[in-house]
């Protein structure tokens, strides 16, 4: 099988984004709200900014057709439940833990990747697929804790993970057919549309005393993070996709480094050295490959 090669511009954007959605968890604790609300003042902030790049952009805000509109309603229904369930287990277990379960997703949307190629992996995909994952448990040994004391904030996390793969799989296919800025500004109003009704029932605060950092969650997640983001799903495989989000443990770790003074250890350099190594390694394509 032949694959087009990945254009650097769409790379680029993958790894920027991932290192924008990194900040993700810090920022949501510094929100001052609930898990709910956090979600919909990340979500709806960043529609006003979302609007103004469409139209920069040329990328004309509209309302698509019936069926596509409901393939965005369904995708944002996943990434609305990714956002409450993400949310709360931030709070409820520590940020290793919570980066870790939530990670399932980068196996889950590579695995989905190579079930619709209805291929194996490669030997160079399998190779970065162990790297990745070699990395990925280097880097959260020493963060991460297994104790009865995080179970349900674990559970919560590994559901995150679970429901925000199937918001990538529906994005991946609606990316097919619309450009990405319209994409996610719709994305953006149905997922809020969700998360609402959600907060008002949970009874959470949903105000925030100071605004500072859910509109900084709005920015740096959802206009940088999943704008680029989105826009990659439409360039890269979900193989690749995947392994790049992967890089956000990484940068998890730097962000505890210079926050709350974490010392990084030898196994974090280590780890995020052989996810370096992965991410070049899915890239490369095989010297000889017959046309399928």
């Amino acid at each position: 099988m032949v694959h087009a090669p990945i254009r650097p511009r769409a790379f680029v954007a993958l790894l920027l984004g991932n290192v924008a959605l990194a900040f993700g968890p810090w920022l949501v604790r510094l929100s001052g709200v609930g898990p709910a609300s956090a979600g919909l003042w990340r979500l709806l902030l960043a529609v006003p900014f979302l609007w103004v790049l469409a139209v920069l952009m040329k990328q004309r805000p509209h309302w698509p057709s019936t069926a596509m509109v409901g393939a965005i309603a369904v995708a944002a229904f996943f990434f609305a439940a990714d956002l409450a369930a993400w949310h709360a287990g931030i709070h409820l277990t520590k940020l290793g833990n919570a980066t870790l379960f939530g990670n399932v997703a980068s196996f889950a949307f590579a695995g989905w990747g190579l079930w619709i190629a209805r291929a194996w992996p490669t030997r160079l995909q399998a190779s970065a697929l162990i790297l990745a994952l070699l990395g990925t448990v280097l880097l959260m040994v020493r963060s991460a804790e297994l104790s009865a004391a995080y179970l349900h904030g674990d559970l919560l996390s590994l559901l995150a993970g679970l429901l925000y793969t199937g918001y990538l799989i529906g994005v991946e296919r609606i990316r097919g057919t619309l450009q990405p800025l319209p994409v996610l500004i719709l994305a953006s109003l149905f997922g809020a549309a969700y998360l609402l009704p959600l907060a008002l029932l949970t009874g959470e605060q949903i105000i925030p005393a100071d605004w500072t950092g859910v509109l900084l969650l709005a920015l740096g997640s959802q206009v940088i993070g999943q704008g680029l983001l989105v826009y990659a799903l439409g360039e890269v495989p979900p193989l690749v996709v995947g392994l790049a989000l992967l890089t956000q443990p990484g940068v998890s770790a730097l962000v505890g480094w210079l926050v709350y003074g974490e010392r990084l250890t030898l196994l974090d350099f280590i780890g995020a050295g052989a996810i370096a190594v992965a991410l070049v390694l899915v890239r490369l394509r095989p010297r000889s490959a017959s046309p399928s």
